[in-house]
């Protein structure tokens, strides 16, 4: 039966999926809004609220790092309710959270409540980050799965590309870190106002009992699908989980596998060093020698478009080169920029003046090879590796390593600078980004064009990694 429905599926025609399918998966991904947006706000409203309030490299930390203990806590504490209630409850009611948070940023008093309040928005960052590319995962056919779910990495390019545009709206206005902050309600909105009118994925509603419902949503995405199939597909996975009477979800051995798996890759991705770039980019370019705050604000723009545009790669090819090529092109990449970076701040003097230049194009580069590799494909990867009733809290538990990886980046980034000096810190991530290369190599299963629910087939037979197919 296997067999004839592949066979089914490479005669029917290219064409076979709804437009419906695109528009919900483009609606559901600018969740990544979210993400993306405050990622790159606090970049250009550190540099005037460190001087407002008189804030050391300690405290610039803390400003910064506190959004990601919320979305530590958002994504672990939401895997659960994801699963329960449903995707699409999740994603409205992030939207609302981050709404209210923007709103308290923008007000804060002083810094004890700004930090309150970037908290209460790295809540809803921690529940979308999973949220989304899970979603996005469950609705997507095979052949497309890794096109619409690196829609979300799109997302927060556009993201932070935005609130790169509105520091360098608001640099030069009094007060302007705080409508920076504020601008954070238009991407809630658009997440919220779009999730009221989407249906939850239809592997959740299987879960959930709601077979008609599920039925109904698998041929409005894709017409031609034999909804029946996938249904029994689902169901004889979850009948297989639920051996006994006792219904409630079950812990394997077997789990173990795609759950460490889940935080390695997270951590390929945050301890490259990547969010140093974003969060630190005109910190980083005022070291280098772009004079003023706004300058160095404007500089960053030039990173965010890079980061937008080469996502695009990863969008068109890893449903056709796959995934880990995609991996290996971007860490190589990555690698030699944070080797070139470090050697222009310590060979600097001999650099003199084009020290900020060849400094911008590193990262220029560095951005470009991350924006079609880690950014996408990890996330993408970890939507798929985790069997459908451990998905949920699997996807909570790798995005909750993810933010706590980012914290420990983020908030040793300015103390090793100082204890080791710029050189040395970007030779740091160049050796990880090589090390996380062979680890990739060994421990990374292909997952181009192999069903969500065939993958966990080959967890629970413990096939190895490298040979899934």
């Amino acid at each position: 039966m296997e067999a004839q429905k592949s066979s089914l599926e490479n005669q029917t025609p290219k064409d076979k999926y709804s437009p419906l399918l695109y528009l919900v998966a483009f609606i559901v991904a600018l969740g990544g809004l979210l993400s993306g947006f405050d990622t790159g706000v606090i970049s250009g409203a550190l540099l005037f609220i460190k001087d407002e309030w008189n804030l050391n490299d300690y405290m610039q930390g803390i400003l910064v790092s506190s959004t990601l203990v919320g979305a530590t806590i958002g994504a672990i504490s939401n895997g659960r309710l994801a699963d329960i209630f449903g995707r699409k409850k999740i994603l409205i009611f992030t939207a609302v959270l981050f709404f209210i948070g923007s709103i308290i940023c923008a007000i804060a008093p002083d810094i004890t409540s700004l930090i309150a309040s970037r908290f209460i928005v790295g809540l809803a960052i921690g529940i979308v980050t999973f949220a989304v590319p899970l979603y996005l995962s469950e609705i997507s056919p095979e052949k497309i799965r890794g096109m619409l779910v690196s829609l979300f990495q799109l997302a927060i390019t556009l993201g932070i590309l935005f609130s790169y545009l509105i520091n360098a709206g608001f640099s030069n206005v009094e007060y302007g870190w705080r409508f920076m902050l504020l601008a954070g309600i238009l991407p809630a909105i658009i997440l919220g106002v779009g999730m009221m009118f989407m249906s939850d994925t239809p592997r959740w509603l299987v879960q959930a009992g709601k077979i008609d419902e599920a039925k109904k949503v698998f041929k409005l995405i894709e017409p031609n699908i034999d909804a029946d199939f996938e249904i029994n597909e689902i169901k004889s996975i979850l009948d297989k989980e639920n051996q006994s009477k006792n219904k409630k979800f079950e812990f394997k051995k077997w789990m173990i596998a795609p759950l460490l798996l889940g935080i390695g890759l997270m951590f390929c991705q945050q301890w490259t060093g990547i969010n140093t770039i974003i969060y630190y980019a005109p910190t980083i370019l005022k070291l280098t020698g772009f004079s003023t705050n706004a300058t160095a604000i404007y500089a960053t723009i030039g990173i965010g478009v890079v980061n937008c545009l080469m996502t695009f790669i990863a969008i068109f090819l890893s449903d056709k080169t796959g995934r880990k090529p995609l991996l290996y092109a971007g860490l190589i990449g990555m690698g030699i920029c944070l080797f070139v970076l470090g050697s222009a701040f310590q060979f600097g003097e001999a650099l003199g003046a084009n020290l900020k230049w060849v400094s911008l194009f590193s990262a220029l580069f560095y951005i470009a090879f991350f924006s079609f590799s880690l950014g996408p494909i990890i996330l993408l990867l970890v939507s798929e590796i985790f069997p459908l009733k451990f998905r949920g809290l699997g996807m909570s538990i790798s995005t909750m390593s993810n933010f706590l990886f980012n914290f420990t980046v983020t908030l040793s980034f300015l103390p090793l600078i100082n204890k080791i000096g710029e050189a040395h810190t970007f030779y740091l991530y160049g050796t990880i980004a090589f090390c996380c290369l062979i680890y990739i190599y060994f421990m990374v299963p292909e997952t181009k064009g192999i069903s969500l629910e065939n993958i966990e087939k080959n967890w629970i037979n413990k096939i190895n990694p490298r040979k899934f197919g």
